[in-house]
């Protein structure tokens, strides 16, 4: 197995409080070291890329982050607390939601049933408050795309942009600040991917911090601010999107070598 060297942990404005601080992650499957002594760090209005070709660590260390694996060694901040995960409801409560490639949406259900499923709103009756779900939806899904007019369609004959938005939507409800996104335009047509930039883009300007997991060099160029390159469970290293080229992080990825001006 190729080793690479620990780069240094992401240079990163001192003057604010990061969203996360991750530190030398390590998550072990048996003999296996996925994740090999970790820094990662996010900070508000923020959108950082982590890359890697299948079976770099990436995410594995990611679901270290959401919940669904818990650390072997290392630490993680969040809002400058230190916080322990042991499932994705406690990452969910420290205001991190994950939207998974397949987006865990119910095909038959349409856009306010989704956004609530699992978390119903009720009247003081104790029963379903459709009303207000409604309207609680329509107003946050209208504001990750204004051109949104069919939220009452089940998602199933949605569009995948319209489908994403969704997923997203049901996120910001729930004060989510900080979202992982895997590969959020995979299988999606040119406008269904320009919908989803612009979301980000959206999300960023609101003081929303990001992860994106994309092998879309394009895509990450255009939304995000740096990348953290991984290989082999290690971190290559930590870029900022403005010094390096496209083909400089591929180099990244497949041979594991920082360019010069990689921190």
């Amino acid at each position: 197995m190729m080793q690479t060297e620990h780069a240094p942990a992401a240079a990163a404005p001192s003057d604010r409080e990061a969203f996360v601080r991750m530190r030398q992650i390590v998550k072990r499957f048996g003999g296996l070291v996925a994740v090999n002594h970790v820094d990662l760090d996010l900070y508000a209005g923020e959108c950082v890329g982590v890359l890697g070709h299948n079976g770099a660590g990436k995410t594995v260390l990611i679901k270290v982050l959401s919940g669904v694996y818990v650390p072997d060694e290392g630490s993680i901040e969040v809002h400058g607390k230190p916080v322990s995960f042991r499932t994705p409801h406690d990452a969910q409560a420290a205001g991190i939601e994950t939207i998974h490639q397949s987006l865990a949406l119910a095909d038959n259900l349409d856009g306010p049933g989704n956004l609530f499923l699992g978390r119903e709103l009720l009247t003081p009756w104790r029963t379903l408050d459709s009303r207000r779900m409604e309207y609680e939806a329509g107003n946050v899904i209208k504001r990750l795309n204004p051109n949104f007019k069919n939220i009452l369609d089940p998602v199933l004959r949605m569009s995948g942009g319209q489908r994403q938005s969704v997923a997203i939507a049901r996120a910001l409800y729930f004060n989510a600040r900080i979202l992982i996104m895997d590969e959020p335009c995979a299988a999606l047509g040119p406008a269904e991917t320009r919908m989803v930039l612009e979301t980000i883009k959206r999300l960023k300007a609101e003081g929303i911090g990001i992860f994106l997991i994309s092998h879309e060099m394009h895509d990450v160029f255009e939304v995000c601010d740096r990348a953290t390159v991984m290989k082999n469970g290690s971190v290559v290293g930590m870029v900022h999107m403005k010094d390096v080229t496209q083909d400089e992080v591929l180099q990244m990825i497949i041979q594991g070598k920082r360019p010069a001006l990689a921190a």
